[in-house]
C-alpha cells in the first residue's frame, strides 16, 4: 500500500531546500532547533494578516538573520520601517533577553501570492471563518490560482462543513498534481480554521511546473548565473559542481581573411 509523504520534505535536495541554515552539535542542536520553531510560530502569530509564506533562519557566530517571505511586504515593514523594528524588539525580548545577539530581519516579497500554498490556505481560512459556504470558497480560490498560471491545484477541507452535524471531508481540484515526480514543483500547506461549529482542517496543493537541472541554481543561490557554452556530455553539466558556476563565454575574435592579410614587404 502507498504511504502519504509530505510533498515539501520529499523534495528537499532536489527542488526545495532547508528553511534553517546553520550547524550545531549535540545539545546546542536541539536547543537551536526548538528556538527556530518558536520564532516561526511567534512571527506567524504576530503577522497573521501579512500573508507570511515562510520564514528562513540563518545563524553565524553572534548573528541571527531572519528572512520573512510575505505577500504584503508593505504591511510587514510598516510606515518608516516602524512595523519591522517593533517586531525585532519583540523577538529580542522574547528569545534573547540578556544575550549579546545581533538580530537582522529582512522582508522578501512573494512575486505571485496566489501560487503560494501557504498564502492560499490563509485566504481559505479567512473566508471560512467569515461563514462563507465552503464550496464557494473552494471554487473562488481555485479560480484565482488558475489565473495566476498554475498547472494544477487541489484544496481539501475536513470538519463540520457549513455547520453540519456530522463531520466529513470534501475536496476540489483542477489540473494535475504529480506527487511522485521529484522534478515537479509542488507547494503544499496545511492549517485549520476556527469556526463556531469547530475547527476545519485545510490542505492546499499547487503544481507550478517542472524544475530542470538548469533551474536548480535559483534554489541555492540568489544571483543569476553567467551562461557558458553547453557541455556536450549528457545533462549539460561538469563533474565538479553540476555546471552551476561556469566561466563567461567569449567568442574568439575572427582571424583575418587572406584578402585582408597585410602584404609582406
Amino acid at each position: 500500500m502507498g504511504h502519504k509523504v509530505h510533498p515539501y520534505a520529499f523534495r528537499i535536495g532536489t527542488t526545495n531546500t532547508w528553511p534553517s541554515r546553520w550547524f550545531a552539535r549535540d545539545e546546542a542542536y536541539r536547543k537551536l532547533l526548538r528556538q527556530d520553531l518558536s520564532i516561526r510560530e511567534f512571527i506567524m502569530k504576530s503577522l497573521k494578516e501579512g500573508q507570511v509564506s515562510k520564514v528562513t533562519i540563518e545563524r553565524s557566530r553572534g548573528v541571527v538573520a531572519v528572512t520573512i517571505h510575505s505577500g504584503k511586504p508593505g504591511f510587514v515593514i510598516g510606515r518608516s520601517a516602524a512595523g519591522i523594528e517593533e517586531l525585532r524588539k519583540k523577538i529580542l525580548k522574547e528569545f534573547y533577553r540578556g544575550k549579546k545577539v545581533t538580530l537582522r530581519l529582512d522582508v522578501v516579497e512573494v512575486p505571485k501570492a496566489n501560487l503560494d500554498a501557504r498564502i492560499v490556505s490563509q485566504q481559505v481560512i479567512a473566508e471560512l471563518e467569515r461563514r462563507m459556504p465552503f464550496r464557494r470558497v473552494l471554487k473562488m480560490s481555485i479560480e484565482r490560482v488558475k489565473k495566476s498560471g498554475a498547472l494544477g491545484v487541489k484544496i481539501a477541507v475536513a470538519g463540520r462543513l457549513n455547520g453540519a452535524e456530522i463531520a466529513r471531508r470534501e475536496w476540489l481540484g483542477w489540473g494535475k498534481i504529480p506527487l511522485t515526480s521529484l522534478r515537479a514543483d509542488i507547494d503544499y500547506a496545511q492549517d485549520f480554521a476556527k469556526t463556531m461549529a469547530g475547527t476545519i482542517g485545510v490542505k492546499v496543493w499547487i503544481y507550478r511546473g517542472d524544475v530542470f537541472e538548469q533551474d536548480k541554481l535559483s534554489i541555492y543561490q540568489p544571483t543569476t548565473p553567467v551562461r557558458g557554452p553547453r557541455d556536450r556530455r549528457a545533462g549539460g553539466s561538469d563533474r565538479r559542481g553540476g555546471g552551476y558556476e561556469q566561466r563567461p563565454y567569449r567568442s574568439a575574435s575572427p582571424s583575418p581573411s587572406p584578402a585582408e592579410a597585410p602584404a609582406k614587404a
